[in-house]
């Protein structure tokens, strides 16, 4: 086979000049499987319209089931009245209600009831080339002013409770907005009660990963990390990391250095005072470090005051019970790492709002660095509607370059859209949300294209694209074509929710890519809170899967015409 310098395309550094020009091999053990590959010595295609390879794994009932489903999600006031059309469980007892939804949606979007039970399925899909992410997805079923109590205790310290503060407004708890399940898709939620019920939310993710570990070879576990821990913490962490890198951008400005991409910012040390460095530039990644190497996490938030020149604390004081409560955070994070590595599976941390975010993604980072060393275990999510999605994935990108360990990462278009735009909105802050769709989808390929580039040049960061969107799902194949990676390397994953887009991902397994189904479970009256909110806030991708209906019609019309109606998948 012939064998051409790849196409890089260019990030503005010099290191791109130096893009891999050895031949890449041939093609995995997918080419050609099924007759849903196409394979040349250089590139493998996937034909998503080929309904049979497609729901090869499923028998006629559950493509009729699909066809139901995905019908009457369409239908707004059924799913505007879907908690009045829960109660129906009193006319028909709760275990011909259990059995009704399992015929139907909990049946379409949930595995199981419990690690026993979701073990065929998986052992089915990953015998059809398809793995899974468990996600354990129990809600508490409480009113809306429970929720926004619960959120104000959590969020709240004494400090600020006795003096009041001078916070940011984006940073503080906001009864209006203390109900945090509402304009969220699909993202489970957790509201903090006690220390005991973060450890029992530990011991329900340990209990997960073992199931993941248990039913397949190299599967994911999804954690939140609210869930582990107070959010006040959280937020306050957050507030620091941003007014520390905003300090950053007015010293940047200062040199005459705004506007360049973050990545770009390079700042005089002699010209910010550093009397321990005679002379050298400093970054933001370096800038960061500066505000590591303490030995109590209340002493991480710490903030510039300009004006002084000097550091203050973000609050005057914390008890020594919020100091143990920051340091559980990170504790019972550790412990699930552990775990992880001893049942050989990937943790998957799931991105939350803004307010949250920093903080989320800096402690996710830390666990990389220590875990990532060998093998990517810890995967961080990106969520591309964000304006900053650029600059994050670059910086931890080079951060994982210059540290030598495996960047790992989810990207997702985001779930908190709605929510994120009204509490901006109300509190007076920028909205950190793309202005529309368009932007979002050439963000979302930015960021894609950078991490594909980086695994191409040194083959030591690895992405799940986590995307229902077939345009992006294609462009990722053509990218890989144009870059030598090979779905045997495993380095580029794919991701979609059970029960949709099985059209993208049973084609993709089917061809040798690593594709993995993001896969619910949970006791059916506990699971119906996350199940009510997905069937809400996905109505219009429902609505406009049309595409995915139209193929399922076409293979049951298929096997009525082949005299394959009762045909039944073989694994």
């Amino acid at each position: 086979a012939r064998c051409k310098k790849d196409d890089v395309s260019s990030r503005g550094g010099a290191r791109h000049d130096s893009a891999r020009s050895e031949c890449p091999g041939q093609p995995g053990s997918g080419g050609g499987r099924g007759g849903t590959t196409t394979a040349t010595a250089n590139e493998i295609s996937v034909d998503f319209d080929q309904t049979r390879e497609a729901y090869k794994s499923k028998d006629s009932l559950e493509l009729l089931r699909s066809l139901v489903v995905f019908k009457l999600c369409s239908y707004d006031f059924l799913v505007d009245k879907n908690k009045e059309v829960m109660r129906c469980k009193k006319i028909m007892g709760q275990k011909g209600f259990n059995q009704f939804m399992k015929m139907t949606f909990y049946g379409q979007f949930v595995a199981g009831e419990d690690h026993m039970a979701i073990r065929p399925l998986i052992q089915k899909n990953q015998a059809f080339g398809v793995g899974s992410v468990l996600d354990y997805s129990v809600e508490e079923d409480i009113t809306q002013k429970e929720a926004e109590q619960k959120e104000m205790d959590s969020c709240v310290s004494t400090a600020e409770k006795e003096s009041g503060d001078h916070r940011e407004k984006k940073y503080k708890a906001h009864k209006q907005f203390g109900d945090h399940r509402e304009g969220v898709t699909g993202a489970r939620t957790y509201f903090y009660a006690d220390e005991a019920k973060c450890d029992q939310h530990m011991e329900t993710f340990i209990k997960c990963i073992k199931a993941s570990g248990g039913s397949s070879m190299d599967g994911f576990s999804a954690v939140k990390m609210t869930a582990l821990g107070r959010p006040q913490f959280l937020l306050q962490f957050s507030e620091v990391l941003v007014k520390w890198q905003r300090f950053f951008s007015f010293l940047a400005s200062q040199q005459g250095k705004d506007g360049m991409e973050a990545l770009e910012q390079r700042l005089e040390l002699k010209q910010i005072g550093r009397k321990e460095e005679s002379s050298g530039t400093i970054d933001m990644l370096d800038w960061n470090s500066l505000i590591d190497h303490r030995t109590n996490i209340s002493d991480l938030l710490v903030i510039p005051n300009v004006e002084l020149g000097e550091l203050e604390p973000l609050l005057e004081m914390f008890t020594i019970e919020e100091e143990n409560q920051m340091k559980r955070i990170l504790q019972r994070m550790d412990v699930l790492v552990k775990h992880a590595m001893e049942n050989g599976v990937r943790l998957m941390v799931d991105a939350e709002q803004t307010y949250l975010q920093p903080a989320i993604s800096r402690l996710t980072l830390e666990m990389q660095r220590t875990y990532n060393k060998e093998k990517p275990v810890i995967f961080n999510t990106y969520q591309c509607y964000l304006k900053e999605a650029y600059d994050s994935v670059t910086m931890d990108v080079e951060l994982s370059r210059r540290e030598g360990w495996h960047f790992a990462a989810k990207l997702v278009r985001g779930a908190y859209m709605y929510q994120e735009r009204e509490r901006a909105k109300e509190n007076g802050y920028e909205d950190p949300i793309n202005p529309d769709y368009e932007t979002t989808n050439w963000m979302y390929h930015r960021c894609l294209d950078y991490v594909l580039d980086e695994i191409a040049l040194n083959r030591n960061a690895n992405v799940m694209v986590a995307s229902h969107n077939e345009d992006t799902v294609k462009h990722t194949l053509k990218r890989m074509n144009e870059l030598g990676l090979l779905p045997t390397e495993n380095k580029v994953y794919f991701g979609q929710l059970l029960g949709m887009c099985d059209q993208i991902s049973f084609p993709l397994g089917q061809a040798g890519f690593p594709v993995y189904k993001y896969v619910p479970y949970g006791p059916v009256n506990e699971v119906m809170p996350y199940l009510s909110r997905r069937a809400q806030e996905n109505r219009g991708f429902m609505k406009g899967a049309q595409k995915e209906r139209e193929l399922l019609w076409q293979e049951l019309k298929r096997r009525v015409a082949s005299g394959e109606l009762l045909y039944r998948p073989a694994y």
